[in-house]
Order: structure tokens, then C-alpha cells, then sequence
């Protein structure tokens, strides 16, 4: 069986709190061996950690995300720095700027975002990172505070934006959005990038691939993600899964 990685699950959200056993065993059964999920507000760090206690397969990551601003406290950099000082983590995020949806206030958003960057240095741990219209003002903030290692997850900018990603080291997220045949500069990207910066993942419940649209988006999914990867680039799927899943292993130290 190939087995993967989902580098990107939001397997904690309340979307999956009816069924999620049944989440985990589909996934188990499509050979998706580990899932990252990442925190996205103070308030969910508890139910997260336990979660992830629960499932050897899951691997918690804890910060604070730009859409949800304002759940956002100034004292939770602090509560997260404590967090990550007592708590097992294998990724500060996800965080990141969000530049699409109204309303948040882009001063605050690069206030919270360097705080964390500052974080994973300290901790020596990557960062998780969401950048919607914002991938220049992200790469800035990334070789300001450079030294660093992560991902851009839910990749949707140039191939030049990406080139300058890796080149400092950062991996690309490609996930759901790559399966439409109208996104031709993410596919085009997806069959040509080095694989060594590729992790696949679902961003679940959101983003649904194009065989399920409008539907909850789940982990094991993601198989169909590796296979459209595979035929964008012309290889065996064998291939895809074997290095995204070391990707992952590698950036995110998993057993």
C-alpha cells in the first residue's frame, strides 16, 4: 500500500466531531500513516493536545491564525510561548497574513505573525504557514527573521514565489486545489517543482478535491492528491508518496 502524509488537517474541528473515528479509520485504510493539525486559536490548544494524545497518528501544532484576529488576545503570544515551553509540538502555526478577507487589521496580523516566527526560532521548531494574498509580504517577514524552516501551506502563488521559498529552505503545500483542471499555474507547478520541497496534504474539512465538490474535504482523500501529482508529472504514485512522506518526516521530526 502507498502510504502517506497529510501535512495540513484540521482534524479537531467541529466538523468531524460526529464521525471522527470513522475519519481516522478511512484515512488508516487509504494509507495515510500520520496527520499534522494544526491549532488556530488559544482556545482550542486543550481539546488539540488531548486529541493528538489519543491517535499516535496525529501531531499537534499550536498558533494563532490571521483569519480568526479576533480571538486573538495581546497576552496570547505569551500563553503560546508558555504553551510551547511545557507542551509537545512539531510546528508553530498555523499563522501566517490573510489579505483577502475583510475587516482584519493587516498592523495586527504582522504583529502576530513575526511574534510566532520568534517563537519557532526560539524553539527551534518550523513553522506552519498561511499566506492568502499575501505571499510577498510573507517571504519578507521569512528572511527577516531568517533563520527559519517550514511550509507555506495551501500554496497558491507564482512558481517564482515558490522558487524563492525553497531556496530558503521553506516546503510548498499543495493539496485539494491542484485536482481542478482550471487551476492550470498550481498543476503546472505541481508537475514541475522539486519534489524534495513538496508535502501533499488536505487542509480538511476545507478544500474539497474536484471528485467531491461541495462535500466535507477528510484526510483520506489525500490518496487522490498523490495520484493527480503522479499524473501531472508523468511517474508512478509510489514515488510522489515515498518523498512527500519523507518531506514531511524530515520537517516535522516524525517517528
Amino acid at each position: 500500500m502507498t502510504t502517506l502524509v497529510d501535512s495540513h488537517c484540521h482534524l479537531d474541528a467541529a466538523e468531524f466531531a460526529a464521525d471522527r473515528d470513522a475519519v481516522l479509520a478511512r484515512a488508516r485504510a487509504a494509507g495515510v500513516i500520520a496527520q499534522v493539525v494544526p491549532a488556530i486559536r488559544l482556545a482550542d490548544f486543550a481539546e488539540l493536545r488531548e486529541l493528538c494524545a489519543q491517535h499516535v497518528e496525529l501531531h499537534p501544532a499550536y498558533g494563532l491564525h490571521p483569519m480568526y484576529l479576533a480571538d486573538h488576545a495581546p497576552t496570547h503570544l505569551g500563553a503560546l510561548r508558555d504553551w510551547l515551553a511545557r507542551e509537545s509540538a512539531v510546528a508553530v502555526g498555523e499563522c501566517g497574513l490573510d489579505h483577502y478577507l475583510p475587516g482584519l487589521d493587516p498592523a495586527r496580523q504582522r504583529e502576530l505573525f513575526a511574534g510566532q516566527l520568534c517563537l519557532a526560532r526560539e524553539f527551534d521548531l518550523p513553522v506552519i504557514v498561511h499566506a492568502r494574498h499575501a505571499v510577498d509580504e510573507v517571504i519578507a517577514l521569512l528572511r527577516r527573521h531568517a533563520p527559519l524552516r517550514g511550509v507555506v501551506h495551501s500554496f497558491a502563488g507564482s512558481a517564482e514565489q515558490a522558487r524563492q521559498l525553497w531556496n530558503m529552505g521553506f516546503l510548498i503545500g499543495l493539496g485539494g486545489p491542484i485536482t481542478y483542471e482550471r487551476a492550470r499555474r498550481l498543476r503546472a507547478l505541481a508537475a514541475t517543482m522539486p519534489l524534495e520541497y513538496l508535502l501533499l496534504e488536505t487542509d480538511a474539512p476545507d478544500q474539497p478535491l474536484a471528485s467531491h465538490r461541495g462535500q466535507r474535504n477528510e484526510p483520506a482523500h489525500l490518496v487522490e492528491v498523490a495520484q493527480v501529482v503522479a499524473q501531472l508529472r508523468g511517474i508512478d504514485v509510489s514515488e510522489v508518496a515515498a518523498a512527500t512522506r519523507s518531506n514531511a518526516q524530515r520537517l516535522f521530526a516524525l517517528a
